[in-house]
């Protein structure tokens, strides 16, 4: 089967040399290309004009890089014009043989259908609407097809060898930690699974969020305290909040709770991960190869998201309490545990666990929601532009989480009181409907709000920390934008 794969391309591909002859209109474009990128007008593009002139396009470096590569015959570095233009014609050669691949009814159009068919011949199943979103974003004419111009102007500047390559690129995401709970987890084919591909980068993840929590720590100590004492004796400003802080326990005091806060995610990220996977595949029943819909994904992700907070909850706890701390309280994680354990016993470990699991829903499904219709109404306004690119995504994440926080944060709110019960002195040890009731009554719906200032200071700085560390994890564990590992050759 593959014999005969590889013969059909390269049938295809002489058939295309054959009659690829770019016209004068088209060395015409490639010319306009290369002034603009050469900025400096030394008749040379480097790395650093090349990431300046396609910032837009949201490319990584490792892309930049390979174009470079590529095109420098010479070695010297840089693209000259002879260059420039030698590897447009080669690339463009190779998207027309991608693009007759994917046309399998050979009409010059593109539909949702031959997407779908085409993703599902090397292992990833989409749905139909995650089919068209990938069509909108190329479709410029508004034709909900796409034809070779089309085709040929998304990929211009993305460095693709063969078809997986594409489906790669089509279905990448970021993995964007704001300290709140993950959503629907990322898809992953059987090829990226069985390579290793799938762990390399759910470790890229992993590290993201672990440095990003870390750098945002003293603003999430500081909702903890004031989610906490809101009411009584920890009011004023942040800057209040801070000074209190300080002269308790001095600098290393705004990260008490980050320990356990980033011990938990790799746990939590695998068991859901895993839990995932299982859940689709019950799912599908007996149709393995069933592409699961948007809702059904929503459920399968609700309901990991939920295994894995059952599992890791009692650390969400140990990481309320070793906030709240005072100096000398505990000698550390484990000291903390044992205490708990000692006087409230081992049902303390899960107080606030019903509110917990009921923010899961709203979070994921708002967050999900938002950030999809954000980058869909982007895509459809910009019909000229290949792909968001960084900033945009980073904003559609930030709005995204920014909404599903807000919607889910009096049940955090009411969950992080309850963790706190046995550790705030004279606190009446309350249940979530009558703690809800005594906030509304005491403080009113605002106060079902405390502390959600530093919360949302903490969005914007959470997600573009995690997103640059994940990007540099990438870089390290050989992995670059397409999903393939440097050296790495797919047969």
């Amino acid at each position: 089967m593959t014999t005969q794969r590889s013969t059909w391309i390269l049938k295809v591909q002489c058939q295309e040399d054959q009659h690829f002859v770019p016209d004068e209109e088209r060395r015409k474009h490639w010319a306009e290309l290369f002034e603009q990128l050469d900025l400096n007008k030394d008749g040379r593009i480097d790395m650093l004009e090349l990431q300046a002139g396609l910032a837009h396009k949201g490319l990584s470096n490792g892309c930049l890089q390979k174009i470079v590569e590529t095109g420098d015959t010479n070695q010297d570095g840089v693209l000259d014009f002879e260059e420039f233009v030698e590897y447009l014609h080669n690339h463009e050669k190779q998207l027309q043989v991608m693009f007759h691949h994917v046309d399998r009814n050979k009409d010059g159009w593109i539909d949702v259908e031959e997407i779908q068919d085409c993703l599902h011949t090397i292992g990833v199943n989409v749905s139909p609407e995650d089919a068209t979103r990938i069509l909108l974003s190329m479709d410029k004419d508004g034709t909900m097809t796409i034809n070779w111009s089309e085709w040929r102007d998304y990929f211009l500047f993305k460095h693709l060898n063969d078809m997986e390559d594409v489906a790669r690129f089509w279905k990448r995401s970021m993995i964007l930690d704001t300290g709140e709970q993950l959503t629907v987890p990322e898809e992953f084919s059987e090829a990226q699974k069985k390579s290793g591909y799938m762990w390399r980068q759910l470790m890229a993840g992993v590290m993201a969020g672990s440095v990003s929590r870390t750098g945002t720590a003293p603003l999430d100590r500081l909702k903890v305290f004031r989610q906490v004492h809101g009411s009584s004796e920890f009011r004023g400003s942040a800057l209040s909040g801070f000074k209190y802080m300080l002269n308790e326990g001095g600098p290393w005091s705004l990260w008490r709770g980050n320990g356990v806060n980033v011990l938990k995610i790799a746990p939590e990220t695998a068991i859901k991960f895993s839990t995932y996977e299982q859940i689709k595949s019950v799912m599908r029943g007996h149709d393995e190869t069933r592409t699961l819909r948007v809702h059904e994904r929503f459920v399968a992700g609700s309901l990991a998201g939920a295994t894995a907070q059952t599992v890791i909850y009692p650390m969400e706890v140990l990481k309320t309490r070793l906030s709240l701390r005072k100096t000398g309280q505990f000698k550390g994680i484990a000291d903390c545990a044992k205490q708990i354990l000692q006087r409230e016993g081992a049902a303390a470990f899960y107080k606030g666990y019903v509110p917990n699991m009921l923010s899961i829903v709203p979070y994921a499904g708002i967050d999900l929601a938002v950030y999809e219709t954000l980058k869909l109404a982007w895509l459809n306004r910009n019909t000229g532009l290949s792909d968001p690119g960084v900033m945009v995504l980073l904003g559609c994440g930030a709005v995204s989480s920014t909404c599903g926080m807000l919607a889910s944060y009096p049940l955090a709110l009411i969950r992080t009181r309850m963790q706190a019960q046995a550790s705030v002195k004279g606190s009446p040890k309350l249940s979530m409907l009558s703690l809800l009731r005594n906030i509304v009554t005491q403080e009113g719906i605002a106060g079902l709000y405390r502390g959600i200032s530093p919360n949302l200071l903490k969005i914007v700085p959470a997600v573009s920390v995690s997103y640059v560390v994940y990007e540099y994890m990438r870089i390290m564990l050989g992995m670059d934008f397409e999903g393939r590992r440097e050296g790495k050759g797919h047969g």
